[in-house]
């Protein structure tokens, strides 16, 4: 029994090392998460440093579409009428503000695109892909429990204040521009509403055995990088350079 548990252990594991191999190759639709996290971050960076530099905008435009070709093209929807809102926006201001300059414009464009783009590859990633990644690294309990709260929480944010402008549309309460009727029928009801959630939040977490000291613990699903990603860092690099 001891050799055949041995045999079909080594079995196993050859076939997990083959079927990693195998999926490393393959092109998927998401990014890895950690990678994600690192190019939002540089886009910000780098777009923030070289915004005054007219190469800037083609290097933005260039991760636009080099996003889209990754799987972001939801994120790449969703930011892009904002950024032409607000970037636009911002980009006439300094435009006017600085004796009518064209650089100082294109410079605030760049600005607001780096960031926008970012969010939008932030957009690309789920908080269990993000969990699992940072669980299969073995970082420290209490940052994948950051994290996954921070990455799920906007959401549920957004969730909860369609819910109190609903409940206020159904009981006439008026207008939230009028003072009184902000603190009374939308904060407070939010606040309260916050605070359950984040009542419900530390017991799930508590059930479901999620512990922020040194316990053994394995991962289901585990996040591979694939071939894709590779190609993916090496464009941005490559358009940077």
């Amino acid at each position: 029994r001891r050799l055949g548990g041995r045999y079909a252990y080594r079995k196993g594991a050859q076939k997990s090392r083959s079927s990693e191999k195998m999926r490393f190759w393959s092109f998927k639709k998401k990014i890895y998460p950690i990678f994600v996290f690192l190019a939002s971050l540089f886009l910000i960076i780098f777009g923030l440093c070289m915004a005054r530099n007219v190469k800037c905008s083609y290097f933005l435009a260039g991760c636009f579409v080099w996003l889209m070709l990754f799987g972001c093209r939801k994120g790449c929807f969703r930011v892009l009428p904002a950024f032409i809102i607000v970037g636009g926006l911002f980009a006439v201001i300094a435009y006017f503000a600085y004796g009518k300059d064209l650089n100082t414009a294109i410079a605030m464009a760049n600005r607001f695109a780096s960031v926008f783009l970012a969010a939008a590859l932030g957009m690309s990633v789920e908080p269990a892909d993000m969990t699992r990644n940072l669980s299969t690294l073995k970082m420290t309990r209490g940052v994948t429990l950051g994290m996954l709260i921070a990455t799920s929480f906007p959401p549920v944010l957004g969730a909860e204040i369609k819910r109190v402008r609903e409940a206020m549309k159904t009981r006439g309460a008026g207008s939230v521009l009028n003072p009184k009727i902000f603190y009374r029928a939308f904060l407070v009801p939010f606040v309260m509403r916050l605070v359950n959630i984040s009542d419900t939040l530390s017991l799930s977490v508590e059930t479901r055995g999620f512990s922020l000291e040194k316990v053994p613990y394995t991962v289901y699903k585990k996040e591979i990088v694939c071939l894709s990603d590779v190609l993916f860092i090496l464009g941005l690099a490559a358009g940077a350079v």
